[in-house]
Order: structure tokens, then C-alpha cells, then sequence
């Protein structure tokens, strides 16, 4: 009868040991996953520039991390923070002037309930509404106070990565149990996949908005800037979309008596604005990162229910990891070739 060697059983507990501390760091550290993966999306976008910087320029790493940081939050962040104030001073507007809206509502509500015969506007859904409020509210302040941590530990957690960021790479090739050919591969796809969703998805989106404005300026749509950069934005959120943002416009028509302008935006949104998202984004996703449609659609609703907004480019990553490890897996223990990079 066969024994366990020694060495054997101090490596298992070993590995338990491990495990185990391990599932406890991520399980306390896991609400901060969305800002590691903010911060690594980051560096990928900007390790080139990094390096470039302290090689061939001799900057500091310190000045040269700090100043690649602050683009990105000009480019990136900066726009989100417009729409918040945006929107922060359109409810402050409506909030003044709450009993002129509530008029309005009323009246269109009644005509709505005479129109069609659905009572709208019953002290029941009154009470519902403002249940719902009162509920809404507080989820609205906590997200808003847990996105501005997040932001604050991603770019906390960047300046250490594009500092250190050789070091890391280094590091991180020796601990992988892997054949270097296979190590390769990942960090080629990887990047490609990072590239792909997070250039690709803010591309189109922008693209979308570029086609609402034209249209939001034809139809003499009432701060034309505020529902381009709300569409570029709601662009990028899976299935619904930018139909968020030109649905809203087309009901304020039919809110104001403009019918024709009403039809007329509901169509061009769904035919022309819509049609920009269906032509393009597969394609450019494909053209960049060789990225499947359907890794692509599953991965954006996948990565919202795990990440939040990040997960609308680190949920396709996920599933087409998963697929990557599965082929690393087959090279490195059975019997097949080394894998190769995706093209």
C-alpha cells in the first residue's frame, strides 16, 4: 500500500493555507474590485505612454504617472461630472419651481386619463410614487458616495501600477505556473481585449451621440449639448441603450403638443441613432480585439450585475478570459501544441 510523501502533504496544507487567507483578503476587499479593475483598464491604456516617458524622456516616475493620470481623468472622468451637474441643476430647477411641475403633470395626466380612460393620477399612485421616492433616494446618495470612493482608490491603486509598472509585469510572469509561450499569449489577448472594449465602446457611443445631435439640432430640441452628452452616455449601457435618452426627448414633444416632432424623433432614434450601435459596434469590437458578438452582449450584462459601469468593459474580458485559460489549459496538459495569439 502506496503512502503520501511528506513533502506532499506540507504542500497541500500548505496551498490550503493559502486559499484560505486568500478568500478572506478578497472576501473583506472585494467592494474595491471595481476600482483594481478601473485602475488596470488605466494602465493598460497608458503603460505605452509610461514607459515611453521614463525611457526615452528620463522623467520621473512620479511626474510622469501624475501627469498621464490627470488626462485620463480630463478625458474620462471630467465629461461624467458634467452631466452630473447637468442633471444636478435640472433638479434643482424642477425642485424651485416643483408646483408649476406638478401642475403641468397633472394636466397632461388628465388629459391622458380622459384620452384613453387609465386613472393616472389616483391618490394610490400618488402614494406609490412618492413611496418610491422616499425608497430611490438614499440609493441614489449611497451610489453616488460609493462611485466617488471607487474613483478614488482606482486612481490610488493606478499611480502605484504605472509606477512600479515593470516590476509588476515582471513579477507577476515568474508567479504564473505557466510555459512563457502561454504567458505571452494571455498578455497580448488581454490587452487587445482591454483596448477593444475600452476604446471601442466609448468610440461608438460617441458616434451615437454625434448622430443625435444632428438630429436633436434639426428638430429644435432644447439644450441639444445636455441630450448629446446623455446619449453618449447611456450609449454605452447594453440592450436599452441610447433609446434612454431619445425616448425621453420624443415624450417631452408629445408632452408640449408637438406630435409630428415627437413621431419624427422617435423614429430617427430607433432607425438612425440606434442603427449606429447595431452596424458598428460588433464590427469595431471584432476589428480590435477579435472579440466574438455574443462574448461581447453576455459579457456586458454578465459584468454590469458583477462591476457596475466598469463591468461594461471588464464583463466581456471575463467570459473571453474564461475562453483564453480554457485553450492555456489544453496547451500546457494535454497533449496539443502551444496555443497561439489571437488575430
Amino acid at each position: 500500500m502506496s503512502t503520501i510523501n511528506n513533502n506532499t502533504i506540507r504542500q497541500v496544507i500548505l496551498i490550503a493555507i493559502i486559499l484560505l487567507i486568500g478568500g478572506v483578503l478578497f472576501w473583506q476587499l472585494r467592494f474595491f474590485l471595481p476600482a483594481f479593475l478601473g485602475a488596470y483598464t488605466l494602465y493598460i491604456l497608458c503603460r505605452k505612454p509610461m514607459f515611453i516617458l521614463t525611457g526615452r524622456y528620463k522623467w520621473k516616475k512620479g511626474l510622469a504617472a501624475g501627469l498621464l493620470m490627470f488626462f485620463t481623468f480630463l478625458i474620462i472622468l471630467l465629461p461624467v461630472f458634467l452631466l452630473v451637474n447637468m442633471l444636478g441643476s435640472k433638479i434643482n430647477f424642477a425642485i424651485e419651481h416643483s408646483a408649476q411641475v406638478s401642475t403641468t403633470l397633472q394636466n397632461y395626466l388628465s388629459q391622458l386619463q380622459q384620452q384613453y380612460g387609465f386613472d393616472l393620477i389616483s391618490k394610490e399612485n400618488i402614494a406609490k410614487l412618492s413611496t418610491l421616492g422616499a425608497q430611490t433616494l438614499p440609493k441614489i446618495i449611497g451610489a453616488t458616495f460609493d462611485t466617488i470612493t471607487t474613483i478614488v482608490v482606482m486612481y490610488f491603486i493606478l499611480f502605484f501600477m504605472l509606477a512600479e509598472g515593470r516590476r509588476m509585469e515582471t513579477a507577476l510572469y515568474k508567479w504564473l505556473p505557466l510555459k512563457e509561450e502561454n504567458v505571452l499569449v494571455i498578455k497580448k489577448d488581454m490587452n487587445a481585449l482591454v483596448y477593444s472594449n475600452a476604446v471601442g465602446i466609448p468610440l461608438i457611443a460617441i458616434a451615437q451621440g454625434i448622430v443625435g445631435l444632428i438630429g436633436y439640432f434639426i428638430l429644435g430640441v432644447k439644450e441639444p449639448w445636455f441630450w448629446f452628452v446623455l446619449t453618449c452616455i447611456t450609449a454605452m449601457l447594453p440592450i436599452v441603450g441610447a433609446a434612454l435618452a431619445y425616448v425621453p426627448v420624443a415624450l417631452l414633444f408629445f408632452a408640449e403638443g408637438a406630435s409630428t416632432k415627437g413621431i419624427i424623433m422617435t423614429l430617427y432614434g430607433f432607425l438612425l441613432i440606434g442603427s449606429v450601435d447595431n452596424i458598428f459596434r460588433f464590427w469595431l469590437q471584432k476589428r480590435i480585439g477579435d472579440t466574438h458578438p455574443l462574448v461581447t452582449v453576455f459579457g456586458v450584462i454578465v459584468g454590469l450585475n458583477l462591476f457596475g459601469f466598469i463591468g461594461l468593459i471588464f464583463g466581456p474580458i471575463l467570459i473571453a478570459l474564461f475562453l483564453i485559460l480554457v485553450k492555456v489549459y489544453a496547451a500546457e496538459y494535454a497533449d496539443g501544441d502551444d496555443i497561439k495569439p489571437s488575430t
